[in-house]
């Protein structure tokens, strides 16, 4: 867990930003994510930038190339270089794609995982691999995907199989969520309420690209739309508060900007939180 506060309000950190925050770092983010990858082999400025706000700021971890579908052997080495970033930046929490990005090659892109049975025990497979060499859980983020080739099941099916015999933990990412349900015609709603509240660590919010009426392209390079914010009032009353962070990484908008976003994310809880205790 991020911490006992489980109202946390968290920003993906983006190298745009760091100026921003070691000057003058906004108090009404409680957390910052980013890609490890991209900072593992990082040094000079942005190296001792990093450093500084790890050494002050809570940090987690959203990886983005450990390819958990991969028919290729996983990469343990790239996995203990991680085991060590974390503990040289004190990262709380680790979550990755369910989704692959390499096979013979790396891809450089996030592919989608056939929903078949054998796929849930590869993947399941990997993740208890990843959990052991880290010796902590992890949580896998449901993501959006544009084709289901070989498809035997739902993605909600899948989606809940893999974390069942995973035994890890859920990102949920709303956004990803309302993006596929207008995609691929489902239910968000059903969605949202059949993941397991037990599993879910923290949130993921974001914008999209309106492609059409019917196809919504998960760019994180726009604001959110009101659609995605009534879906994470709807996922506080069916799973309770949880960490929510919202992603933006590109068409990064002023400081204030992206913050007013953050703003609207504490707004919601704190508004759950008036309706739970039973404050009009």
């Amino acid at each position: 867990m991020l911490a006992n506060d489980i109202g946390m309000v968290g920003l993906g950190l983006r190298r745009e930003m760091l100026d921003d925050f070691i000057e003058s770092p906004p108090g009404q983010v409680d957390f910052l994510e980013v890609a490890p990858e991209n900072w593992l082999k990082m040094g000079g400025k942005f190296g001792k930038q990093f450093k500084q706000l790890t050494e002050k700021h809570t940090f987690i971890c959203h990886g983005l190339s450990l390819s958990l579908g991969s028919p290729e052997p996983l990469d343990v080495e790239f996995v203990k270089s991680l085991k060590s970033f974390f503990k040289t930046h004190n990262i709380k929490l680790f979550s990755e794609h369910l989704s692959y990005c390499s096979g013979t090659g790396h891809m450089y892109d996030l592919m989608p995982i056939p929903f078949t049975e054998d796929a849930i025990k590869h993947v399941a497979g990997r993740i208890k691999q990843v959990q052991d060499i880290l010796e902590q859980r992890i949580a896998v983020e449901n993501v959006s995907y544009y084709a289901a080739p070989g498809q035997e099941m739902s993605e909600q099916e899948f989606t809940l199989e893999v974390l069942k015999q995973a035994d890890c933990d859920l990102l949920l990412d709303v956004n990803n969520i309302y993006v596929n349900s207008v995609n691929h015609g489902y239910d968000a709603i059903e969605f949202l309420q059949a993941m397991p509240s037990e599993r879910v660590v923290y949130g993921h919010v974001a914008g999209h690209y309106e492609e059409s009426t019917s196809l919504l392209v998960d760019t994180h390079g726009a604001d959110v739309c009101d659609p995605v914010w009534n879906l994470l009032d709807k996922a506080y009353n069916y799973h309770g508060l949880f960490p929510t962070l919202l992603e933006r990484d590109f068409n990064i908008p002023s400081m204030s900007e992206v913050l007013s976003e953050v703003d609207i994310i504490k707004r919601i809880q704190s508004e759950f939180l008036a309706k739970s205790k039973g404050v009009a």
